[in-house]
């Protein structure tokens, strides 16, 4: 190239080289940030109050909002790509890494020990686990629910093969419960509060009383590894609305009810009983989500066993 030195071509292609790294970076730093949440939890605060907008702003990052029926769903759109980060129980990850869809745990959230149950109708002549044993059990396969219905057939001595199990989505479930299309409803909140509220029930076990269930937050591995900065300035707006929530308990249920839609009576009855908070994932958490995973892979429901470790977030 005639009339440049070797020298200045060098600095050149320094430049152009910086140049490109820098484009790369900005491209990076201003990538969208998409959520996954469900009409329950820390979540729907975040949004309502719009604080993790108000936290990724000032590196341009939009942020986008998906609501899911249940986790097992979600759990497909992280997969696919339709989703970055994410809210669900303690079962959809389970099936999710046993399935090798690539995610990480980032965070959990406390345990709402009466915010999920198996319920009956009131006239029903269930009133023990031990009398699930033949009976027809509507859940939402590979959900927390799931999980709750496992354990509950566990506790009682119950074969699984000995109920007849309803794989519904939550809405579903919801009607075949009102026609009586099944005998029984594992189901956790809002769902819960709207089936108490819409005719009589009677809770047969609530999921405090089995299990020290955790929901996660979660995101793709390939999210979670070029957008380490996202994640932290995420989960800090999320501890910032579990700070809010807990301290305006009393609009917390109109909060909720803004973006879910769910009827204001049953909004607070599910937003009393629910936990707000952010804990890092530790020890004792693994090896509760471990003892569900195996519990999941002894009963044959999912293939292999899972190493719940491999798949936590290390920021």
């Amino acid at each position: 190239m005639p009339g440049l030195s070797r020298r200045s071509l060098l600095m050149t292609g320094s430049v152009l080289a910086s140049g490109s790294l820098l484009a790369r970076k900005a491209r990076a730093a201003a990538a969208p940030l998409r959520i996954g949440y469900q009409k329950v939890g820390l979540l729907v605060v975040a949004r309502q109050q719009r604080l993790i907008e108000k936290r990724v702003a000032a590196k341009g990052v939009e942020v986008s909002w998906s609501e899911f029926p249940a986790g097992p769903p979600l759990m497909e759109a992280l997969n696919a790509g339709s989703i970055d980060f994410g809210y669900v129980g303690d079962t959809p990850p389970i099936f999710a890494q046993a399935a090798g869809i690539p995610f990480v745990y980032v965070a959990a959230i406390p345990p709402s020990p009466k915010a999920e149950a198996i319920i009956v109708k009131e006239s029903s002549p269930i009133r023990s686990l031990q009398d699930l044993k033949g009976r027809r059990l509507g859940f939402t396969k590979a959900s927390s629910s799931h999980n709750l219905t496992v354990a509950a057939l566990d506790k009682a001595g119950i074969d699984y093969s000995d109920i007849t199990p309803v794989y519904l989505a939550p809405a579903d479930a919801a009607a075949a419960f009102a026609s009586d299309a099944i005998d029984a409803w594992t189901i956790w909140d809002p769902f819960l509060a709207v089936g108490e509220k819409a005719s009589p029930t009677r809770r047969i076990v609530s999921s405090g009383e089995l299990l020290q269930a955790y929901p996660y937050l979660l995101a793709s591995r390939n999210f979670a590894s070029e957008h380490a900065d996202l994640l932290n300035d995420t989960l800090a707006a999320l501890k910032e609305a579990a700070a809010w929530a807990d301290s305006h308990r009393g609009e917390l249920a109109v909060a909720l009810a803004q973006v879910t839609g769910v009827e204001i009576e049953a909004q607070r009855l599910a937003a009393d009983r629910t936990s707000f908070g952010v804990v890092p994932i530790d020890a004792k958490i693994i090896a509760a989500q471990q003892a569900t995973a195996d519990r999941f892979q002894r009963l044959g429901l999912i293939p292999e066993r899972v190493d719940v470790e491999a798949a936590i977030w290390r920021a």
